[in-house]
């Protein structure tokens, strides 16, 4: 699979990088919890940050010339273990310098082709708000809390009621994770564009309707595969976005998060027109093998460690 990655990105001269996965700044997204480590200078401590994806120091990578990258790595996440999950995983992701979403997206049906070598599906491209009508009737964009609890209430799903409250972003994760994501994607990929400008922290806002961003993810069989953006460029707004997304920890009373201020003297100083997407290793090893869990595939999961 490796192999096969790394010629489909030779042969359309995208530069392969390495990026720190230690850093002095973290995520800032509150439904990524991280690891902190301590780095011992004597007499001097600092605590650096496991990364939870190598996207910022790959963007400052862009901002300064770099051209279009890919990079290989290990990533880290705090809490999540499972069938799907392993708080160590390793990730692809790739920027594609003036790239707009639909071009990255052939881009991935056509390093998909390569690495199922020609067995799969048709790939289906649906928007969210299309894909979330489908199975819910409710409208992805604009919340209605009366429409999403009756909802819930008629389908067995009052828990989300309390869990969610009016938090819309929250709402959408729920339902799009138990009544959507399980039929996407049967056989082939299905790529899932348009999401809710609530949930996309990255990713710019669509020119026509600002209730919707540039961004897209990727399923395979119900399984979640990737994440990409038509990638912010605005120094400003993504600060903005990072204070908020900070405030929200805090009435969560989650570990506090330390912003990236590389990341945005990057930006200020000029990030290329560009789309750039993640994808998880070791879950498409799960598919191509036909395994049922991460831990199928990967030399030791967390619980061997």
């Amino acid at each position: 699979m490796l192999q096969c990655i790394r010629a489909f990105f030779a042969a359309r001269n995208v530069q392969e990088v390495e990026t720190p996965l230690l850093s002095h700044a973290s995520g800032t997204d509150a439904q990524l919890a991280f690891f902190t480590s301590t780095y011992e200078t004597p007499p001097y401590s600092q605590t650096l940050f496991l990364q939870t994806s190598p996207e910022f120091a790959m963007k400052r990578l862009l901002a300064a010339g770099s051209g279009s990258i890919y990079q290989i790595c290990k990533a880290f996440r705090n809490g999540e273990a499972g069938r799907f999950h392993n708080p160590e995983f390793t990730i692809l992701e790739w920027y594609r310098v003036r790239f707009d979403l639909a071009q990255l997206m052939e881009e991935v049906e056509a390093l998909f082709d390569i690495l199922f070598d020609g067995r799969l599906n048709a790939p289906q491209r649906v928007s969210y708000q299309t894909v979330f009508e489908q199975y819910t009737g409710l409208n992805a964009l604009i919340f209605s809390y009366t429409d999403y609890c009756t909802y819930a209430n008629q389908n067995d799903l009052s828990d989300a009621i309390a869990l969610c409250g009016q938090n819309h972003a929250l709402w959408l994760d729920f339902l799009f994770s138990f009544c959507v994501q399980p039929y996407l994607g049967k056989n082939g990929l299905c790529l899932v564009y348009g999401y809710p400008a609530c949930q996309s922290s990255l990713a710019r806002l669509n020119a026509e309707n600002p209730l919707m961003t540039e961004r897209v993810e990727i399923f395979m069989n119900g399984i979640e595969l990737g994440n990409g953006f038509y990638e912010l460029a605005d120094a400003d707004e993504q600060n903005r976005r990072f204070d908020s997304e900070i405030q929200i920890r805090q009435q969560e009373n989650l570990p506090v998060a330390v912003k990236d201020e590389r990341l945005l003297a990057a930006l200020k100083n000029g990030l290329p027109d560009c789309s750039g997407i993640a994808l998880g290793l070791d879950r498409i090893l799960m598919v191509l093998t036909n395994s049922t869990a991460i831990a199928d595939v990967v030399s030791f999961d967390i619980t061997r460690a």
